[in-house]
């Protein structure tokens, strides 16, 4: 049977390091900019199809991300602090300077200078899902979420775990459909000023988020290492 706390608890640890990173009001106002002179039935088609590519791409993420990188010999601890690690510098960078993280998104989405393309379905993906919208930082958080997932508590907790985190992805994603597509609407009511103080506390909030996947990776890390010391203490003893 599904255990709502469990599910709640990795809805509540995901929502907001997804949303931090993702920044789907920011990332709005430059959806609006670049996607100036369509319609407003071509910008909907564009943020819907965003929305689903983006959410393919994390869930790929949060299920399999760890799993792959298992497969190269990489640690769930070590992969926790390296996705730490990613998590909070990037909170960092968006403390200190969102304007520049906005210039940087701005060149991203318009493809290096050059406006997008009048063809809705050839920008969907490249450049406006990915990397604008979902980008190396956010693939980074979700591969981390997923590696969160408690790998001694069972199968049950694991997919409850997972099932949380993929909820919190559909509902950063479905905020990112209804924000760009509402994007002029967004524009009017924030405006820039806004929108950087909005980004300046998810920032805060990613850079908490980033230091406690640290936090777990370190133990996990710790909790390793003295079991093989134990481990070797017990063979030592036995010989």
């Amino acid at each position: 049977m599904t255990n709502f706390a469990n599910l709640s608890g990795a809805f509540l640890l995901a929502f907001p390091a997804l949303f931090s990173i993702v920044n789907p009001l920011g990332a709005s106002l430059i959806f609006a900019e670049v996607t100036d002179g369509r319609s407003d039935r071509e910008r909907a088609v564009l943020a819907r199809m965003v929305a689903f590519y983006g959410l393919l791409i994390l869930l790929v993420s949060l299920w399999i991300g760890s799993t792959l990188l298992a497969f190269f010999g990489i640690t769930i601890g070590a992969l926790r602090i390296a996705g730490g690690l990613v998590v909070a510098v990037r909170a960092w960078s968006m403390l200190q300077a969102p304007e520049v993280n906005e210039a940087k998104k701005t060149n991203q989405a318009s493809q290096d200078g050059r406006t997008a393309i009048a063809d809705v379905s050839s920008t969907a993906f490249f450049p406006l899902t990915m990397p604008f919208t979902v980008g190396p930082g956010s693939i980074s958080v979700a591969i981390a979420l997923g590696a969160e997932r408690p790998e001694r508590a069972g199968l049950l907790r694991r997919i409850e775990f997972l099932s949380g985190a993929c909820l919190a992805a559909a509902a950063v994603c479905l905020i990112v459909w209804i924000a760009y597509a509402s994007a002029p609407r967004l524009v009017h009511m924030l405006g820039r000023s806004g929108t950087r103080i909005v980004t300046r506390l998810v920032a805060l909030i990613l850079l908490c988020i980033g230091v406690q996947i640290i936090i777990s990776g370190v133990q996990d890390v710790l909790m390793n290492l003295m079991q093989q010391l134990n481990e070797q203490h017990v063979t030592g003893q036995a010989a």
